[in-house]
């Protein structure tokens, strides 16, 4: 692994590295995972293609990156509600291969505008999310229910990670907030928590048989500087309401979004 990173130019390294930094920030802060921002910021930095960059960022966060978010959220008092994090993984693993598989059949700008369109429309869902559900205090136990929606939440997220290498926490943390009832905060911490095991080997898996192989060489870099956004972003959380944490992601989705539409209308 250090051979291929020493076989990095200047350029490329600092680009993994810095992506990684911005992704893991934005994963402390919101609790997504970093995958979403990844994926672009790899394309522009690096000059990799759609599929390439989502192998990449897949491969990069299997290590448990987010442990010190994790860390920083249950230091703020946010409880972990272990269930439906076991539930949601069980969800998650079966169906990210599946993602992963129909996402090396579709031609990159196809992937590039539906990953538009769904952060698009988190986005405006997440906006208009009710105050009472942004305020919403922490659940200390599980809610009824809560084995089925954790299933469907994790299926969901997993299928959408590996066919866009996001890693599902946009789609799961509507879910986990809308039909479970847990806090944003809460939501958020979730979603980390399912990344702490290394939930995204299948997919990276899929990836690397499909496209013959991945750039593992920019795997440490994208990984070093994540771990230090991580840590950085999560304490940042500490201080902001969950309201305008709320009002924030929706924000920097719909700016991914644009990005990414951007993206595809220049490779088309």
């Amino acid at each position: 692994m250090l051979t291929l990173v020493l076989m990095l130019s200047t350029a490329q390294l600092f680009g993994a590295a810095g992506a990684g930094v911005v992704g893991g920030v934005l994963s402390g802060f919101f609790g997504v995972g970093g995958n979403f921002i990844l994926v672009p910021l790899l394309g522009l930095a690096l000059g990799l293609d759609q599929h390439a960059a989502q192998g990449l960022t897949l491969a990069a966060l299997l290590p448990p990156l987010g442990a010190p978010a994790v860390w920083q959220y249950r230091r703020a008092g946010v409880p972990l509600l272990l269930p439906v994090v076991g539930f949601a993984i069980l969800g998650f693993l079966p169906a990210i291969p599946l993602g992963s598989m129909v996402a090396n059949v579709l031609p990159a700008s196809a992937l590039r505008v539906i990953f538009a369109v769904l952060l698009l429309v988190t986005a405006v869902r997440t906006w208009r999310t009710p105050r009472a559900v942004t305020d919403r205090p922490h659940l200390t136990e599980p809610p009824e229910r809560y084995v089925v929606i954790s299933l469907v939440a994790g299926f969901t997220a997993g299928f959408s990670s590996g066919l866009l290498g996001i890693g599902g926490a946009i789609v799961l943390i509507p879910l986990l907030t809308r039909q479970l009832g847990l806090s944003q905060k809460q939501a958020q911490l979730t979603s980390l928590a399912m990344l702490l095991p290394p939930i995204a080997l299948p997919g990276v898996w899929v990836y690397a048989q499909s496209q013959g192989g991945i750039p593992w060489g920019s795997v440490l870099p994208v990984a070093l500087g994540f771990v230090v956004g991580a840590f950085i972003g999560a304490k940042l959380n500490r201080v902001v309401t969950p309201g305008r944490l709320t009002r924030g992601f929706a924000v920097l989705l719909g700016v991914s979004a644009v990005v990414l539409v951007v993206s595809a209308v220049r490779g088309s």
